[in-house]
Formats: structure tokens, sequence, C-alpha cells
């Protein structure tokens, strides 16, 4: 697909688009209150790129006062473009920090060679993040998973957890210590890719796990993207059923009391 030119009315189509989606997603799940203190944690990928960009926007004319500041983790994996970022962010005006943690060394010792390395990569970079934030008055993280993220993230679930479950837009850390944000929930990733290329991001690769081919999240991914061009809306549908969830239709005598159910 061709680049959007960022002057051109279909991009700022886009853009507001994008901008309403994650003002309602900020809106519907109470992300963001006044006075917080956001961080924004940035990869170096298109989503977390246009999250902060999409933020900053909503940030100039939001009805609260709220702070954003970017956070990114080098990782030390060999070849990183250590000035990519700061030069960006500094260029942007943004408030920032690099934290520092070679993450790259335990994953690789540890996994081994062609066994999928994001679960702990995932792990290990959850835990300086949220250092961090609570080392500096954090009091929202936000993520750049988007909405393809979530169904796929229910898909690996169901089929390799036996579980029904995948990512909220809003939760508690296990600690109760912070509370993570997705403002980019309602935001399809194709979207984001259009939006990516038009801004012209200065996208940093990841050379631990991009090239996992065989990542079960692939393979979702693929099922997916298959489901969407022979049925198109099919994820829009799969993730308005993820916001519409009738427990008494489900098996989870957790969440419905089936016990007491009696005729009337």
């Amino acid at each position: 697909m061709n680049a959007v030119p960022s002057t051109s009315s279909t991009f700022r189509k886009l853009q507001a688009r994008l901008r309403g989606l994650v003002g309602k997603a900020v809106a519907d799940f109470a992300m963001i209150e006044p006075h917080d203190k956001v961080m924004v944690c940035l990869s170096g990928g298109k989503d977390s790129y246009a999250m902060l960009d999409i933020l900053l926007s909503l940030q100039r004319s939001a009805p609260v006062p709220f702070e954003l500041v970017a956070v990114n983790l080098d990782q030390k994996q060999p070849g990183f473009p250590q000035h990519v970022l700061p030069d960006y962010l500094t260029a942007l005006g943004v408030p920032f920090h690099i934290i520092e943690q070679d993450t790259y060394s335990v994953v690789k010792r540890v996994i081994p060679e062609g066994r999928t390395m994001c679960g702990l990569c995932s792990r290990l970079r959850r835990g300086a993040l949220y250092r961090w934030a609570g080392e500096n008055g954090v009091t929202k993280i936000a993520l750049g998973h988007h909405r393809d993220d979530i169904v796929e993230t229910l898909f690996l679930n169901l089929f390799f957890g036996g579980r029904m479950k995948a990512m909220p837009p809003k939760l508690r850390s296990e600690d109760g210590r912070h509370i993570v944000i997705r403002p980019l929930a309602y935001v399809a990733e194709r979207e984001l890719e259009r939006y990516a290329r038009a801004r012209k991001f200065p996208i940093i690769p990841c050379t631990l796990c991009g090239s996992q081919e065989n990542a079960q999240r692939r393979t979702i991914k693929r099922m997916l993207a298959d489901w969407e061009r022979e049925h198109p809306g099919r994820t829009e549908s799969i993730f308005s059923a993820l916001c519409s969830v009738e427990a008494s239709h489900l098996a989870d005598p957790k969440l419905f009391d089936f016990t007491g159910l009696r005729r009337e």
C-alpha cells in the first residue's frame, strides 16, 4: 500500500479517526485522570510511535491536565541504534528517559536456540519499566497494543492455554502498584501502518525475536489475516464480542451463579 502524504486530506481524515478512537478508549475506560503522569512506553515500533503522537495531540486539547513522559528500554541488542529515539524525542520536545538494561544477554542465555523468546523478554522488559515507573511518580503506564493484538491474544489463550482471556484496555498490575492502559485498544493495525508511513516514524526493528516466524502469535496473525480476507470485518466483530460478554451463556461458575439458578 502506498504511503499517505502527511499533508493530504486523506491523512487528516485518518489522523482525526485515530484521535477519535483513542479519545473514545480513554473515556470509555477512564484511562487518564486529572494530573496523571503517563509513562508512554516507546519501543521504536510503529504502534508506540503512533500512540505517543496521538496522546500528544489529545494532551493539547484535553479537558483535564496530564503529563506525558516517553520511556524506552535499551535492551542492549547488537546493532541497536541508540541515537534514534533520543534524537527523535529531543526534536519533538517530549520529556523522555532511556533505561539501560541488558535483557538481551539474559534471554539469549536462558532460551534455547529456536525457541520463542517473546515470553521471557516481555517479563524482563515489564519488570524494568515497572521499576522505573514506581521510582518516578508515574500513575499510568501506556502500552501500544492495538485491537488486533487484543484479538490475537484471545486466540493464543484459547488455542494454547485453554483460557478465555485477552488483553484488557486497562488493568492493575499483579502487585497492585501500577495501572496499565492501552489507548490504542480500538485501533486496527492496518490503520496504524498507514499512519506510521505517512508520519515517517524512524522505525527500529526488533532483532531479538522479529525473525521467529514459527512463534505462536505469528500463526494466529496469519489465521486472522486469512479470515479477514475471506470475511472482511471479522476481526472487528470478534473484538466487539469481547466488549459484550454474556457470562450466563458461557460455563464459568466463578462468573455466573449457576447453582443459584432456579425456575421462577
